[in-house]
């Protein structure tokens, strides 16, 4: 099982959210600590960031593999996120 790590931007970002769009996001978030590249998973390319789906959401986040340890980077509606990366 991995270690679910929120970075301070990405917090804000799912504070941010509307109630029913939160609860979604945050249970994609717990079943990356069983699976952290479950399917439908892409990589971003040049970054080294893995992002998965969440209706019109986006999670992006960083596996360390070593430290079982997944890392959620941003959090925010497809339209904008890949801007802010």
């Amino acid at each position: 099982m991995y270690r679910i790590d929120l970075r301070r931007k990405a917090q804000q970002d799912l504070d941010k959210l509307p109630k029913k769009d939160f609860e979604a996001v945050i249970e994609t978030i717990k079943e990356l600590a069983n699976t952290p590249r479950p399917k439908g998973i892409e990589k971003l390319k040049g970054s080294g960031l893995w992002r998965v789906r969440q209706g019109d959401y986006r999670i992006v986040y960083n596996i360390d593999d070593k430290q079982s340890q997944v890392i959620i980077v941003r959090i925010g509606n497809r339209r904008d996120i890949y801007r802010s990366i």
